[in-house]
């Protein structure tokens, strides 16, 4: 295992579309999964997706027992999501929430997210994982998923007003 350095926002690697797992169960997948965990639990996040750490495959990690970046955020079941689909199941449009990102350090901002959403796709043998989640679940999943597309939370975000740093104190 290793901690693996953060892409940081700027970096070209971010905005790439990560490619499919087709082969699981892998000592190269494992690898790079605990490589993953130890880099998110490192950085202190509540989530990782592959990408961040350079790695072109949609992989993400996330979950949290508790969170000292999110002190009041309920737990969220640690999760290995390989190739993942999220549904939205919300009828009424998008919740504002904050966000912030290991590859956006420093910054908070207010992003529009699906309230209540299924997650589906694979573990790491291969077998089907299918949860639904609400609130900051929910948040976390779309979060991750998105660095598979090659978005960061402020191309989602409608109000950069809503942008700002985390700790806002004058150096």
């Amino acid at each position: 295992m290793a901690i693996r350095p953060i892409l940081k926002m700027g970096d070209p690697r971010l905005l790439r579309i990560a490619q499919k797992v087709t082969v699981f169960d892998t000592a190269e997948l494992h690898a790079l999964i605990d490589d993953m965990e130890e880099t998110m639990h490192a950085a202190g996040g509540v989530g990782l997706a592959a990408p961040q750490i350079g790695v072109d495959l949609a992989v993400v990690i996330f979950g949290f027992d508790q969170s000292e970046r999110y002190p009041e955020a309920p737990a969220v079941p640690r999760t290995l999501l390989i190739n993942p689909v999220i549904t939205p199941l919300t009828e009424d449009g998008q919740a504002l929430g904050w966000e912030g990102c290991l590859s956006v350090p420093g910054l908070r901002g207010e992003v529009p997210r699906w309230s209540h959403i299924r997650y589906s796709g694979f573990d790491p043998q291969g077998q089907p994982l299918e949860r639904e989640a609400s609130d900051f679940h929910a948040r976390v999943v779309q979060h991750e998923c998105d660095h598979l597309i090659g978005r960061l939370y402020p191309m989602r975000m409608t109000d950069l007003s809503r942008l700002g740093f985390t700790d806002p104190r004058p150096a």
